[in-house]
Order: C-alpha cells, then sequence, then structure tokens
C-alpha cells in the first residue's frame, strides 16, 4: 500500500509534465501554423505589391493614369504589414534559424507600407490632378505652378522612400536562407532605385520653376556634342545655340558654332594643376575641348566664359546634349521638316546629323548651318507643344540616365540641387558599396573618323562568392577594346573632313584615339598591359589615379587595354561600375555593371 500511495504523486507529475509538452507543443504548433498561414498570406499581398508597383512604374507618365494603381500597391502593402507585425509574428521573430527570415520578411512589408502610404501616396493625390497634358507647352508656354505644388510631396515621398531603401539594405543577410535573401536583394534593388526616381523627381520639382524663368529672366548655352569626334563627356563642341526662358516661356534667342571661337592663347579660367598634366591647357583655350575633361563642373564654366568673350553675354547655364538625346527627343515630336527639304527623325537623326552632312557638305560654315537649322526646327515643334509629353518625359530620362544630358547652372541654389545627379556630370565616385571606374575616350586625330570606332567595356571580378556577388577583397579587371570598323577604302572613300586628311599627322582612315582610364578610389593598380605591347601614361585627378594610353587604328584593326586593381589593405566592396563616354550608338551602355563568373 505505501508503494501504491507513493507512487500517486510521480503519476501525477509525469502527468502534468506531459500535459504541459503537450500544450507547449500544441502551442508551438499553432504558433507555426498561425506565423505560416499569416506567412502565405503576406507573401501574396508583397506579389501584388509588386505587380501594382510594377503597372504604375510602366504609367507613370501619366501621373492620373498611375494614381489608381498606386492605390493598389498602398492596399496590399498595409496588408502584408499587418500580416507581419502581430504580437505572435513578433514573438517567432526571436527564434533560431527561422527567426531571421520572418524578421526579414517583416521588415520588407513595413518598408512597402512606409513607401506607399507616406511617399508615394501624397504625391499621387497631387499629381493625379494633372495629367501629361498639363506639361504641354501652351502658346510657347509650360505652367510653372504644376511643378510648385508637386514639389513638397515628390520631396518627402523621396525621403521616406530612402528610408525605406536603408532599412531593407541594413539587414544582416548571413542567416538568410536562399530564397529569403534573393528577395531581400531585390526588394532592395527596387527600392534603391526608387529612391533614384523619386530624388530626381523632387529635384526636378524644385528646380524647374526656376530655371523656366518664374521668379526672373534665364538664358542657357546650349552645347551640342559632337560623338563622331569624341571627347570625354561625348563628342567635341560644335554647333551651339542660347536659349531664354521667362514666365515658363522658352524662346531660342541665338545660335553660333564652334568655328566662330579663337584660340585664347590661355585658359579663360584656372585649370587645377592636375588637370593641366593630363590634359595640358586646352579645354581652358578652345570650345571644341571643354568637354575633354570628364567634369562638367569644370568643363561648364569654360564654356559659359569663352562664350561671354565672344559674344559679351554671360548667361546662366549650361546644358550639353548630343544627336542621339535629340533621337529620343524626335520619338516625342515626330519627324521633322528641314529647310533643305531633309526630314529629321528619331531613325536618322544619328546617321544624317553626324556622318551624312560631311559627304554632302565640304565647307564646315554649311555644315554647321545644318546643325542650326536642324536643332532650329526641333526646338520650335517642342515650344510649340507638338511633342507627346509622356513620351518627351522618357527620352529626357534616358538621355539623362546615358549622361547624354548634361546641366550645370551657375546659380548656386540651383547648382546644389543638381548636384550627385547624373545631369551634373561629375567624376564616377566609389562609396562604401561600389567601386567606380571611369573610361573617357577622345578622338586625336582632329576628324570625324569616330562614326566607326566602337569601345568595348567589360568589368570582372577575380573571384565571386556563392550568391554571385564580387567577393569583397577579390581584384577587378577592366578591359576596354577600341575596333576601327571604317571601309578598307576609307583613305580615299570617305571625305577629307571625316578622315582628316593627314592633317594633324595621323594618315587619312586611321583613327587616334586617346583614352583615360580612371581607377576607383581606394584600390591599387596590379597590373596594366595592352594587346599591341604598348605602354601607358597616366596621372592623378582628385584623388583618382589616371591610366592613359594612345592608339592609332587602321581600319579592321582593334586594340585591347587590360587594367587589373585590388582593394588597399584588402578591404574592398561587393559592386563595381564603370562609366564610360557615350558614343553614337545607343545600345552600348554608359554604365558597365561588374560580372561575376565570367559574365
Amino acid at each position: 500500500m505505501p508503494n501504491a500511495v507513493s507512487s500517486r504523486p510521480l503519476r501525477r507529475a509525469q502527468l502534468a509534465l506531459i500535459a504541459v509538452a503537450a500544450a507547449f507543443l500544441l502551442a508551438v504548433v499553432v504558433l507555426a501554423a498561425w506565423v505560416g498561414i499569416r506567412g502565405a498570406l503576406a507573401y501574396g499581398e508583397l506579389r501584388e505589391v509588386e505587380s501594382s508597383a510594377r503597372t504604375a512604374v510602366d504609367s507613370i507618365a501619366d501621373p492620373a493614369a498611375a494614381a489608381p494603381h498606386i492605390a493598389d500597391v498602398a492596399e496590399h502593402a498595409a496588408n502584408a504589414r499587418d500580416l507581419t507585425s502581430d504580437p505572435l509574428w513578433r514573438l517567432a521573430e526571436g527564434a533560431p534559424w527561422i527567426g531571421p527570415q520572418l524578421s526579414a520578411v517583416a521588415t520588407i512589408a513595413a518598408a512597402a507600407d512606409d513607401v506607399a502610404r507616406d511617399g508615394l501616396v501624397p504625391l499621387a493625390d497631387v499629381a493625379s490632378a494633372f495629367s501629361a497634358d498639363a506639361f504641354r507647352p501652351v502658346d510657347g508656354r509650360i505652367d510653372t505652378a504644376i511643378f510648385t505644388e508637386i514639389a513638397g510631396p515628390a520631396r518627402a515621398g523621396a525621403d521616406t522612400v530612402a528610408d525605406a531603401a536603408a532599412s531593407v539594405s541594413a539587414l544582416d543577410d548571413t542567416p538568410l536562407l536562399a530564397p529569403v535573401r534573393s528577395a531581400v536583394d531585390e526588394v532592395a534593388t527596387l527600392l534603391d532605385t526608387g529612391a533614384t526616381a523619386t530624388d530626381a523627381l523632387a529635384r526636378a520639382a524644385t528646380l524647374l520653376p526656376a530655371m523656366l524663368g518664374a521668379s526672373g529672366e534665364r538664358t542657357y548655352l546650349v552645347a551640342f556634342q559632337n560623338n563622331a569626334e569624341w571627347r570625354s563627356m561625348g563628342g567635341i563642341v560644335g554647333a551651339m545655340a542660347v536659349i531664354r526662358t521667362a514666365d515658363g516661356r522658352i524662346e531660342l534667342t541665338g545660335q553660333g558654332s564652334s568655328s566662330d571661337f579663337r584660340n585664347f592663347g590661355e585658359p579663360v579660367l584656372p585649370l587645377d594643376p592636375e588637370i593641366e598634366r593630363i590634359y595640358e591647357t586646352r579645354p581652358g583655350r578652345y570650345i571644341q575641348n571643354v568637354t575633354q575633361i570628364p567634369d562638367f563642373t569644370v568643363g561648364a564654366p569654360l564654356a559659359r566664359e569663352m562664350w561671354l568673350r565672344e559674344s559679351g553675354q554671360s548667361v546662366d547655364g549650361v546644358i550639353a546634349t548630343d544627336p542621339v538625346a535629340l533621337s529620343y527627343i524626335l520619338e516625342a515630336t515626330g519627324p521633322v521638316e528641314l529647310p533643305t527639304g531633309d526630314v529629321l527623325s528619331s531613325e536618322n537623326a544619328v546617321a544624317l546629323l553626324l556622318n551624312d552632312v560631311y559627304a554632302r557638305y565640304e565647307d564646315p560654315r554649311a555644315q554647321d548651318a545644318f546643325f542650326a537649322a536642324a536643332s532650329a526646327a526641333v526646338f520650335e515643334r517642342l515650344a510649340a507643344g507638338a511633342a507627346d509629353p509622356a513620351t518627351l518625359i522618357s527620352a529626357l530620362g534616358r538621355a539623362g540616365d546615358q549622361r547624354r544630358l548634361l546641366l550645370w547652372s551657375a546659380v548656386p541654389e540651383d547648382q546644389a540641387v543638381l548636384a550627385d545627379t547624373t545631369l551634373a556630370g561629375t567624376l564616377p565616385a566609389s562609396d562604401d558599396d561600389t567601386a567606380a571606374f571611369g573610361v573617357f575616350l577622345n578622338d586625336g586625330t582632329g576628324s570625324k573618323m569616330d562614326y566607326y570606332l566602337t569601345a568595348d567595356t567589360r568589368l570582372t571580378w577575380g573571384s565571386c562568392t556563392t550568391d554571385g556577388r564580387g567577393a569583397g577583397a577579390a581584384p577587378l579587371t577592366l578591359d576596354v577594346t577600341l575596333t576601327n570598323n571604317a571601309p578598307a577604302d576609307a583613305a580615299t572613300a570617305l571625305p577629307e573632313y571625316v578622315t582628316g586628311g593627314g592633317a594633324f599627322g595621323v594618315p587619312p582612315g586611321v583613327a587616334r584615339t586617346v583614352a583615360y582610364l580612371y581607377l576607383p578610389e581606394g584600390y591599387a593598380l596590379s597590373s596594366a598591359v595592352r594587346s599591341d605591347g604598348a605602354g601607358f601614361g597616366g596621372g592623378s585627378h582628385a584623388g583618382r589615379q589616371v591610366m592613359v594610353f594612345s592608339s592609332d587604328l587602321a581600319p579592321g584593326q582593334s586594340v585591347t587595354a587590360t587594367l587589373t586593381v585590388t582593394p588597399d589593405g584588402g578591404v574592398g566592396v561587393s559592386s563595381a561600375s564603370a562609366a564610360v563616354t557615350p558614343t553614337i550608338d545607343a545600345n552600348r551602355p554608359t554604365i558597365v555593371v561588374a560580372g561575376c563568373g565570367g559574365a
């Protein structure tokens, strides 16, 4: 009997333990089921966010059309946040292994909700009152009040997107499973892109009223770069125009040509000794060479000063563009008939302006007159409001992304808004995440042979991580290949103005190129070789080592320069890019991203 009696408390304890264990297991099962179900629902909501966001982006050129899709984004993002922020979900975030996955999903959902609720919806509420036609000039005037109303919400939205991007980028992806890590990377990239786009919108809305003369008359020198004769920023400055803005009205008030400018003998403005050692004084003496320096904040003031000395007019800013950008604009305006009877279109603009004109006219002044007539005809079409606004906005954005549209302002407040944008045209800058190279090409033939040249740039990692990223301490290799694709009989078949006729010591048909390769800050050169066995020059500019090489290529010939760099101290980054001189080929990237695994 005592044994039976003494065993009862033991059995009760065992039963209690079993009950506790069962309750715990049940709680775990319930928690897992709860989190699993809500996780599945949240996944569906986030997919809807992605779908609606992409549709909104596709129609963003028309704010009124984009507004309903932004509302959908907001609804699904709020649902995803609700599903991933209840107490049980938060409790599960503390669990090993699964916890970091849940925390990452919750962070993504919160970021999406913040962007939609505090960024996109307020902006959409303002923008939806306007159609794309609101941006169309009426009687040559654009209503600047549109931009003034958008400016505040646009800045608030841009700041919200930037904060959300930072929160996702700050996630530690080490413990994440591959699918979750991939989702985090995808969202981080999307938010980074969104941050750039919304910041650009905010800056544009702030800048445009002043640029359009809302608070007083402004004048701008427009420099047309000729990509058939390379310069670092795109091409030699040939034709020019002056536009005047006042109260939203834009007028073409004058035109000019590089042939109107003299050799100033001495730089019109002081040049940094580093620049003089690399580029000599030519950028400060010749209008054709102001874009030789790969920093528009240096070249544009030179152009402004040269224009002042030749014309007596002091402009408020300088804009640079090229025929490829013009071809994008012609997609919005449609074909334009010129006084010569030619029809300029998006399909023929590059060939007509950069090659055909030289076969037609031997006199450079006749060529300049043709360029002037073409630019005036396109401007007239734009000022008349004949361009499709949505297509025009897209065209200007594309040109800006490719650094085919550059802008510098002599007004400090305006220039501060432009800073750190592609429109500013500054040197490529590295940061904690990206190593930034520069590949800047310049004609040395004194001709238009670069119409027939191609430049192929490749940037690769020496080794990669398992998820396909660059290994931070790994070397980076930059390959630049130049090829002369001119016809074999170029010396006799092409006009002398195109070949240069040997005027600068380069035989007709041969193309001489001077390339300036900028290495990223924080990286040291390991090796530099050329396929032709020749060497390099060099220097430094703004904290960047610059490797210089010159090549003379006959038709059919090519040369490749290969540079390998390693991070100082063995600590590098996981991404890299190279800014490349824009050429006549719109399909060749002006920003090349480092590839892994031979990509």
